[in-house]
């Protein structure tokens, strides 16, 4: 059924589709309204069999997941920023537990300074904590993501982040696919627990683990997130015949197949993305767009085939790592790691900042001509950057980098002149 909604709110439909049976919720924007959609829906009797917890904090959000999860229930919660950093040590442990949790990560900045706009540097400091992440385009991918979400989940018996940009997702309102009931429940299956805490067949879940077992339960790990490169497009492929739509799988292809140039990104950038590639190639220019869908497990295989006939690769992406650079195009990097491609990192979009086609022109435009360094800050202030630097080598009490800047450009909190 075709309706008109915000993306946060197609979100919480979705979760509703796939009968969870425990949500913990606990507000952080911008996924509040994910969760307050869903506890209208509790609250209706729309979702049947199922406890909505109101939690004290993040950190007991996922806590009281693992729990649930552990006794056998399909358990969802949604988080975002300081709220998922707050939760880190329960990140590490439900994956390290082996257990099928959906969380929807709202994605947004992490301060200092605050910032409540959006890039992927939240996610992307989990990036490691043994998660399958999922990164949508749009709100109809967000919403379809989530569905296949739970399948793989528990297929695996491994946790699921589904990555949706904050504000510029959650809170678009544009007409998405709700899917019936009955198709959700013909595509996804009662659940059904790889292990679960039962008092007639006693197991221990988060037993101690000594040197001599460790490193082989870390191996495992690994070697389900392998799984998880073919269990995903399979699930996509599913989720196609099912309801008439491709979404999901690991990447997804634009033009590449003449592409000299090709641009990764993850996310609604995307959209942004292909608009400047449509016009550059009405102008003659050779170039293509690869978004990555599965980010974790990262498809290496799947990225070198797609970018094989390609000179160059420009990763766009919503982090960086301070002291290192690029991570999306670190990981790029070692799927054509024997290959003479140049690999540029762009950065670009942190806290919020637009990335329009005007930016992506020209950048796309001194790429192709190798007029870009190995790694690019899009639309960088760089007299901003020179005064904060030249104040710090001539003063040493030159206060907070961002109340220095904030005073630069004019933007000053009330009752500070």
């Amino acid at each position: 059924m075709l309706e008109q909604c915000e993306g946060s709110h197609a979100v919480a439909k979705a979760v509703a589709l796939c009968r969870p049976e425990v949500i913990c919720a606990y507000p952080i924007s911008p996924q509040t309204h994910i969760v307050e959609g869903l506890g209208e829906l509790v609250k209706s009797g729309e979702i049947t069999h199922c406890e909505f917890l109101n939690v004290e904090s993040e950190f007991a959000a996922l806590s009281v997941a693992i729990g649930s999860s552990a006794a056998g229930a399909r358990s969802y919660t949604a988080t975002a920023s300081q709220g998922l950093l707050y939760m880190a040590e329960a990140v590490y442990n439900a994956s390290g537990l082996g257990l099928p949790i959906v969380m929807t990560v709202a994605n947004r900045a992490i301060g200092a300074p605050i910032n409540i706009w959006n890039d992927h540097t939240d996610s992307m400091s989990m990036r490691d904590a043994g998660w399958l992440q999922i990164f949508a385009e749009t709100n109809q991918e967000a919403l379809d993501l989530h569905i296949q979400a739970f399948k793989i989940a528990e297929e695996l018996s491994l946790p699921v982040m589904v990555c949706m940009d904050g504000f510029i997702l959650t809170h678009a309102y544009e007409r998405v696919d709700i899917p019936t009931q009955e198709q959700v429940d013909r595509f996804l299956p009662a659940y059904e627990p790889r292990q679960v805490l039962d008092p007639d067949a006693p197991v221990s879940i988060g037993a101690m683990v000594g040197p001599e077992a460790f490193t082989e339960v870390r191996y495992l790990a690994h070697v389900k997130q392998m799984q998880a490169l073919d269990l995903i497009p399979q699930v996509a492929e599913e989720f196609r015949k099912e309801f008439g739509r491709d979404s999901g799988g690991l990447i997804k292809t634009y033009h590449i197949e003449d592409a000299s140039t090709i641009v990764i990104a993850m996310g609604s950038v995307l959209g942004t993305i292909k608009d400047t590639v449509d016009e550059l190639r009405a102008q003659g220019v050779s170039i293509g767009v690869l978004g990555i869908t599965s980010y974790r497990p990262f498809p290496i295989s799947a990225i070198r085939e797609a970018t094989a006939g390609a000179s160059r690769i420009v990763v766009v992406e919503k982090c960086f790592a301070v002291g290192i650079g690029g991570i999306v195009s670190r990981d790029v990097r070692s799927a054509v790691r024997d290959r003479p491609q140049t690999v540029l990192t762009v950065v670009a979009g942190l806290g919020g900042r637009p990335i329009t086609k005007a930016s992506l022109h020209t950048l796309f435009e001194d790429a192709i001509a190798d007029k870009l360094e190995w790694m690019t800050f899009l639309d960088l202030d760089w007299d901003v950057v020179k005064r904060v630097l030249e104040r710090e080598k001539a003063t040493r009490r030159s206060g907070p980098i961002a109340e220095g800047i904030l005073r630069d450009i004019g933007v000053v909190a009330a009752g500070i002149a």
